[in-house]
């Protein structure tokens, strides 16, 4: 299968994607109801990545890739996530490409493991992100 869709872009994704679902919120141990925390300083526990930034790239990423890139990258993520299986590549694709879905980028930021679905798909056509970019 040849994808309009460069690599390197859909390794970028799934990096931005993994740095998104990998931030970990502040978190005051002092605080026996850390969600109702009123005071607006937070002791972190571990790093946080600023999800609002990462989230905002990986939006104008996907809405700035052509129509059909767009699809390709959610039907990847369908077949990732077993909504479709590789032999069914074309009817993920019309899915993907159906009018009446909301944005594309807002379907797969609303995905929880959007980088795993992602890896997921392009290892169904033996494809990988090794050795691509950053990405080991």
């Amino acid at each position: 299968m040849d994808l309009a869709t460069p690599l390197d872009i859909i390794c970028r994704i799934i990096q931005r994607a993994r740095e998104l679902e990998a931030s970990v919120p502040g978190i005051d141990p002092d605080n026996d109801d850390p969600v109702n925390d009123s005071d607006d300083e937070r002791d972190v526990l571990e790093d946080e990545l600023d999800d609002d930034t990462v989230q905002d790239e990986l939006r104008t990423t996907i809405d700035d890739l052509a129509e059909d890139q767009q699809a390709e990258i959610l039907a990847l993520a369908m077949v990732g996530q077993g909504t479709y299986d590789a032999t069914e590549w074309d009817d993920a694709l019309e899915e993907a490409n159906d009018p009446d879905n909301e944005s594309v980028a807002d379907l797969l930021l609303d995905m929880p493991t959007l980088s795993e679905n992602l890896e997921a798909g392009l290892a169904a056509f033996d494809m990988s992100c090794t050795g691509v970019g950053q990405i080991d």
